[in-house]
């Protein structure tokens, strides 16, 4: 490593194992890592200081007002998922202007959300401490499943539930051979919404892709699960098909559900266990390590 940072800020919780701390003074002359996270830009441009490095997970949005503000930065480690610019939560365009690096991982805690996506649709096509989906408990052979968005996360779920015998069909914005090689069958959204009973959306964050027309031709007794850190549907479209209690909605966060969770949680058809599927001991062991190897390969460059 041919350098180091002079001060390392985390201006908010960042999911990295507990010795990560420790782990990160081997990169700076000072780490410093904040526990709750920042009211407002203000309170990110205090954190930051005249620090160069800075580390933020998903949950804060670091902007061009901040950034201009903060001339030291010359690093910005994002501990969460990075797949595109326009989906970042740190303004990347304005960073790189201004002499800015930003990285990100990708693929550190879709295991989970694979096991999340199972263990939900067992509970309830079984009634296992759900009420049963049909008049007789189900298998997953032969269920009808539509995923919106075969990324890392989607692929793995899509090729889990075909391992498991159920019919499984994708829509992206690109075709993925490999998956339709194993009998993942590829097919326009509007055939993919009307033909499957369950509909499992797995999706960057910021894509909205369900609304009212699309909500029409999902129609009712349907499973609808959101797998994307925030929602996936336009929440007046979401509330209206979720009022007919013959659809159930499920979710790991409220943040999957939207602006529209505090309202709807109560209902019997609205599964949400408001947590993490992806945060697990083996997916903090792959962040800390991926945020750790991004950081190597800056300071050697």
């Amino acid at each position: 490593m041919s350098n180091q940072f002079k001060k390392i800020v985390a201006i908010e919780p960042v999911n990295l194992t507990a010795d990560a701390q420790e782990r990160l003074k081997a990169y700076a002359d000072s780490v410093e890592m904040y526990r709750e996270p920042p009211e407002d830009d203000d309170e990110i441009i205090r954190r930051i200081g005249d620090a160069d490095a800075v580390l933020v997970s998903f949950t804060t949005y670091i902007g061009k007002n901040v950034l201009a503000q903060v001339p030291n930065v010359k690093y910005i480690g994002m501990c969460c998922s990075l797949y595109a610019e326009e989906s970042a939560n740190v303004d990347i365009a304005f960073a790189r202007e201004h002499g800015m690096q930003v990285t990100g991982v990708r693929d550190y805690g879709d295991r989970g959300v694979v096991e999340y996506v199972i263990y939900q649709l067992v509970r309830i096509l079984h009634g296992y401490d759900y009420p049963c989906w049909t008049e007789k408990p189900l298998e997953l052979t032969d269920l009808k499943v539509g995923v919106i968005g075969l990324g890392t996360s989607g692929g793995m779920v899509a090729e889990a539930l075909n391992f498991m015998q159920a019919k499984v069909s994708y829509y992206s914005r690109t075709r993925k051979q490999d998956k339709e090689n194993q009998g993942i069958r590829y097919m326009e959204l509007q055939d993919l919404l009307k033909e499957n009973e369950v509909i499992i959306t797995c999706l960057n964050k910021n894509v909205i892709l369900l609304h009212d027309a699309e909500f029409s031709l999902l129609g009712n007794k349907k499973i609808m699960m959101n797998t994307s850190i925030g929602p996936a549907s336009d929440m007046e479209a979401l509330r209206k098909w979720i009022s007919d209690p013959s659809n159930i909605l499920c979710c790991d966060s409220k943040g999957a559900i939207g602006e529209i969770a505090e309202e709807i949680l109560g209902q019997e058809n609205v599964i949400c266990m408001n947590g993490c599927s992806g945060k697990t001991q083996q997916s903090y062991e792959l962040l800390t390590r991926k945020v750790l190897e991004n950081m190597e390969r800056f300071l050697a460059e």
